[in-house]
């Protein structure tokens, strides 16, 4: 699991065309990467429009955003062009870079535990260093705060 100050491991994976994205290729700019458990369900969708709603601020501050689940590209692209949302979804089916991230993990809903998504996310520098990391954020707080790690302002 990433640590503030620490290099953020590399990985790639697809997006939402199928597209691989690298996250080391991104370096000089800062990145935020949202987990979210899975999408078009509400708290999802709140997270990754929040943050469409913030992309033009982030767009001036030399911001990436990057969504990733365990969805497949055609339901993150169904997703996408739903919510018109302007940055790549990236694909992990096997929820290797959730885990190695550190948002993968027990839940439980309605009584039922199983394991899943952890709702999260990271905000590296354009260095490719962690400068914020929150794993099991809400919606909201992870729009928020994400936003004012990457610009130094609220959202």
């Amino acid at each position: 699991m990433p640590v503030i100050g620490e290099m953020a491991p590399d990985f790639e994976l697809p997006n939402q065309d199928g597209n691989p994205v690298k996250l080391s290729d991104l370096r000089g700019k800062k990145v935020i990467l949202f987990a979210f458990p899975r999408a078009d369900t509400p708290g999802c969708t709140k997270q990754a429009c929040g943050f469409r709603d913030n992309f033009p601020n982030l767009q001036v501050e030399g911001a990436v955003v990057l969504g990733i689940s365990t969805d497949e590209p055609k339901d993150l692209l169904k997703w996408k062009q739903k919510e018109n949302l302007p940055y790549d979804l990236l694909s992990d089916p096997d929820h290797k870079v959730l885990e190695a991230w550190g948002a993968w993990g027990e839940k439980t809903n309605y009584g039922k535990t199983y394991m899943g998504t952890v709702r999260s996310h990271w905000v590296m520098d354009e260095s490719g260093h962690v400068t914020d990391s929150r794993i099991n954020v809400k919606p909201e707080d992870s729009v928020r705060l994400a936003v004012a790690a990457a610009t130094g302002k609220e959202a």
